[in-house]
């Protein structure tokens, strides 16, 4: 019998003098793991990913999980999951992909976050008299202000107001689980920031949340209706991002209950699928006219262009402030989404920080800089 390429990771054993045949392996294994021979459970050691439900739902102790000695053999060039996922894609023709945490040793980098004040104002000398504060307003602003007997009389254009300057990216209902986006949003809250829908519509019970909610319309405009463009604090228009740059999205319908359905007003168990381009965006003049009818069915609230980390990406922001833009999101291409793995296109994107830059260096040169906030993400 032809063995795999890549030896199994894991080593399922069963102490057949403990093992009493109740079958409770077989029952309990969603990997298919175990089987019945007739006279005792046979295991196909090679589908095992030691997630233990068999170890802990046998009565006996009978069953024993061992990491496999001669899974990998050292070498110097590659790594172990360099070369597993080389050789399951070649047998498979599929993509690995992992979910439910992480398999490698990422850095949290929420846990380990620090914002460094003095890159956003000049050290207080009185901290006392000169309090140093992390607020930020995103939104357009005047070019100049005037002030009456010490008031200001110019009139601000809608502000959204973060206590610290961050905002938790766009994930849509469907590609993570409602209790996931309430977390968020409650978070949101409680920290004085705001959190994005993304492209899933929004849930009624997300309604209590609004005033730290930014809505968010894409090409498959799943859930776009008045109410829906009017329950949040801001309006965003996604173009592309770095998960997917122009390829679109994807969400199965398996992951399409009742409830995503009725959220994304579509039919339960259809597939929901972004077109790559917004079909009525096919230039800077269509840009606008979404933009400003956006602005006229939500009473001028900010609306805001997600766009990804393209090499040309500082003329794309320049004609996206200019036709009435709030907020430029740029999206760097080391991220990812609930409905997308992270893809890297090296021969289309540049780094977060140097399309920042650009995009700064740009509107400025051109004296627009005040007209709309930048944010980076990715």
């Amino acid at each position: 019998m032809f063995k795999s390429l890549a030896p199994p990771e894991y080593l399922a054993t069963i102490d057949h003098e403990k093992c009493i045949r109740c079958k409770r392996c077989i029952q309990n294994c969603g990997w298919g793991v175990y089987s019945w021979g007739g006279e005792r459970v046979l295991i196909d050691t090679a589908k095992c990913v030691k997630c233990l439900r068999c170890y802990h739902y046998c009565p006996v102790e009978a069953i024993q999980i061992f990491d496999n000695p001669v899974r990998f053999k050292q070498n110097a060039y590659w790594g172990y999951n360099n070369i597993r996922n080389i050789k399951r894609q070649a047998e498979t023709g599929g993509i690995p992909l992992t979910g439910m945490g992480s398999d490698l040793p990422y850095t949290i980098l929420f846990d380990n976050l620090l914002i460094d004040a003095c890159q956003v104002t000049n050290p207080s000398i009185d901290p006392l008299r000169e309090p140093m504060e992390l607020r930020t307003y995103l939104g357009k602003k005047p070019s100049n202000l005037e002030f009456e007997k010490g008031r200001l009389k110019t009139k601000m254009p809608p502000q959204i107001k973060l206590e610290v300057p961050m905002i938790f990216a766009p994930m849509s209902y469907g590609s993570i689980s409602l209790n996931a986006q309430k977390v968020l949003a409650i978070a949101a809250k409680e920290c004085g920031i705001v959190m994005n829908t993304g492209e899933g519509g929004l849930h009624e019970d997300l309604l209590p949340y609004r005033s730290n909610i930014i809505v968010q319309v894409a090409s498959g405009r799943f859930g776009v209706n008045p109410d829906y463009l009017n329950a949040g604090v801001a309006v965003e228009i996604k173009i592309g991002q770095g998960a997917k740059p122009g390829i679109g999205g994807h969400l199965p319908g398996e992951k399409i209950p009742l409830e995503v359905a009725k959220t994304r007003m579509i039919p339960v168990g259809t597939d929901a699928l972004s077109p790559a381009p917004q079909h009525d965006i096919y230039s800077i003049e269509d840009l606008r006219q979404l933009i400003y009818a956006i602005k006229e069915a939500t009473d001028y609230k900010p609306v805001s262009v997600k766009i990804a980390a393209v090499h040309n990406v500082a003329a794309i922001a320049s004609g996206i402030v200019r036709a009435g833009a709030d907020i430029v999101y740029i999206d760097g291409f080391r991220g990812g989404t609930g409905a997308a793995p992270s893809i890297i296109r090296d021969h289309l994107g540049i780094p977060i920080e140097h399309a920042v830059a650009a995009v700064d260096d740009r509107l400025r040169q051109e004296g627009i800089r005040n007209e709309a906030s930048i944010i980076a993400a990715g």
